[in-house]
């Protein structure tokens, strides 16, 4: 090794040896200081707040109640999601605070609309709705969607086509499953009106499914029963089934407008004489058909005034109230109903023997009655 090497070598050791010292002493130049570190992406002083903000909080009896009188809408959504709910404990909630906003309800006017899809329902209720606000009124929609026989979810789109009146301070809109139920009426929502009058909205509208599904129920716990239909659909007097034209309180042939009003005249020609082979409905009132275009707002005043005299001619003549009283002996059968059918599935033993007979119908062991009889022998024989 010649002397420039070992020279090298010297300076390399001696400088790796200051380098060690500079590293303890923390003063040389090559120090690697510890990196900063991340620091969280939420503020930890809002972090707990954020976090309670959007916890769902389960309110009491009270606080629901109060938020109900207040007209709180949160807390009206709250209210009637329990009146939906299938957990027991939520059941137990919704009876009490029915029970407390029974005495508040009462007082509004319940209307029910049905019509063929693409009737132009929700247009109609728009105009309606904001119609009646400008009369002082507070307006309530419960709009059932129908849910899919698959999934069992439903669109529940309603919110957003009633833009202008969602967003008005004195509506509130419930876009709500039919949940599969008779007539697209949702069970609970004899339940949600009592809240809805309980907080104050005097006039509420049903708008039902509209899909050929028998809508007697909707007549059964409404004031007044509106049949929505467009013209030039079709044959008129078949497109629609005659139990529906027949408890209707008022048909609307709707869209008359630009090179539908021809159409539509004629249509309201076609119903007012069918309406003439149907027997009197029996509460002192002669049904009407009238044609509106929701869109450019023509005849909705007159659907008004159409609603004004039936409310007036059917509270002279005691109906209305008389009527009331037979929805609410309804809303008590169908409940009985409903008790039965989830008291009967429900039950262990059911369960355990419709599995085990289920099997034996699909595999053609037993017809469907009889294994139906031998099912309800059996739940009435354990619960007697």
């Amino acid at each position: 090794m010649n002397f420039l090497n070992v020279k090298s070598v010297f300076l390399f050791n001696i400088n790796a040896k200051k380098m060690a010292e500079g590293k303890n002493n923390n003063k040389s130049a090559l120090k690697v200081n510890k990196g900063v570190e991340t620091p969280s992406a939420v503020n930890p002083y809002l972090k707990n707040k954020i976090s309670k903000r959007f916890k769902k909080e389960k309110l009491g009896i009270e606080e629901l109640f109060k938020g109900i009188v207040d007209n709180d809408r949160t807390v009206l959504s709250k209210a009637i999601t329990l009146t939906e709910s299938n957990n027991p404990e939520d059941k137990k909630i919704a009876k009490e605070l029915i029970n407390k906003c029974i005495p508040l309800s009462g007082n509004s006017f319940r209307l029910g609309i049905t019509g063929v899809p693409g009737a132009g329902k929700s247009t109609f209720i728009e105009s309606l709705g904001l119609f009646l606000i400008d009369k002082g009124h507070k307006v309530a929609v419960l709009a059932i969607d129908p849910s899919s026989l698959r999934s069992k979810g439903s669109i529940l789109g309603d919110k957003t086509r009633m833009e202008k009146l969602g967003s008005n301070d004195n509506a509130f809109i419930r876009p709500t499953s039919s949940s599969g139920t008779l007539g697209g009426v949702s069970r609970n929502t004899a339940e949600s009106m009592i809240i809805l009058e309980a907080a104050g909205y005097d006039f509420i509208i049903i708008e039902t499914v509209g899909v050929g599904q028998s809508e007697t129920a909707v007549a059964q716990m409404t004031d007044f029963f509106l049949l929505m239909l467009i013209a030039g659909g079709g044959d008129e007097l078949q497109g629609i089934k005659k139990g529906v034209v027949e408890i209707a309180d008022l048909i609307v042939i709707n869209k008359a407008d630009g090179n539908n009003i021809k159409k539509a005249e004629l249509a309201k020609r076609e119903y007012q004489n069918a309406l003439h082979l149907f027997s009197p409905p029996g509460n002192g009132w002669t049904p009407k058909v009238i044609t509106v275009s929701a869109l450019e707002n023509k005849g909705i005043d007159k659907t008004w005034e159409i609603i004004k005299e039936f409310e007036k001619i059917t509270k002279e003549n005691g109906y209305f109230e008389q009527h009331r009283k037979e929805q609410r002996l309804h809303i008590m059968d169908e409940t009985i109903k409903n008790m039965i059918l989830e008291n009967f599935f429900s039950n262990p033993e059911i369960k355990n023997q419709y599995k085990i007979l289920s099997e034996k119908v699909i595999k053609g062991l037993i017809t469907p009655y009889e294994a139906a009889d031998d099912i309800f022998k059996s739940f009435f024989k354990n619960n007697k």
